[in-house]
């Protein structure tokens, strides 16, 4: 079907920041004196938002399992630490995947929105930074609302200002986080398998389409050809 509305998902699907957010986890716990942690265990951590990411963090650098309950004001000071580290180095080394300009202007007749739990303020600086402002009018953050994916409310939202009804609406992403989330709105989904989790994951989830390289979204969408 032809969709009136793509919302995207950014971290692992439209950039790849996994060497920035990995910096600036270490950076917070080398500041809290915990040891440093792989990168790729980061990276596991990565797709609910940043004060999960934090916890998270703090828990397997602490050795504590997953079901470990963190003081609030340990959280909370951890977390203020790494938006500082992650603001000074948002953009180091974070970068668009490649087709990713070239499949948004072959999409560029369709309404798009930014549906990340990222947080607003880093959300819109990196796409300033990137150039992308002029391609996603709307952006809704992590801390935008007050519920996020897989909460279908984020995404509804997107939708309502883009002025589509949840059939008529697409969601593109990486995780099950964000296939969830579109089912939970009633939304039509779809994977980049090229993102952090893989192809394994989104298929568990259920994903309805499914995308190794951005070259292929457009057709996979309907788009025209390029001249």
């Amino acid at each position: 079907m032809k969709f009136t509305c793509l919302l995207f998902d950014l971290d692992g699907t439209l950039v790849d920041s996994r060497a920035d957010l990995a910096a600036s986890v270490n950076l917070m716990l080398r500041e809290l004196g915990r040891e440093r942690l792989p990168d790729e265990a980061i990276i596991g951590f990565v797709g609910e938002g940043a004060r999960l990411l934090v916890e998270r963090s703090l828990r397997a650098s602490h050795g504590l399992s997953a079901e470990t309950a963190l003081e609030d004001e340990e959280t909370s000071t951890a977390l203020a630490i790494f938006m500082h580290h992650y603001r000074d180095h948002l953009m180091d080394r974070t970068a668009l995947y490649p087709g990713v300009r070239e499949a948004l202007d072959r999409l560029e007749a369709i309404p798009k929105a930014i549906i990340t739990n990222k947080p607003y303020q880093f959300s819109v600086a990196i796409l300033e930074a990137l150039g992308l402002s002029d391609r996603f009018p709307v952006v809704i953050g992590g801390d935008s609302l007050p519920e996020r994916k897989p909460s279908p409310l984020m995404l509804l939202e997107g939708a309502h200002r883009c002025g589509a009804t949840p059939a008529q609406t697409l969601m593109i992403g990486d995780s099950r986080i964000d296939i969830a989330a579109g089912r939970n709105a009633g939304m039509a989904t779809c994977g980049f398998v090229g993102g952090f989790r893989g192809r394994d994951e989104l298929l568990a989830a259920g994903a309805d389409l499914l995308f190794e390289r951005f070259e292929e979204l457009p057709g996979l969408l309907g788009a025209d050809s390029p001249d």
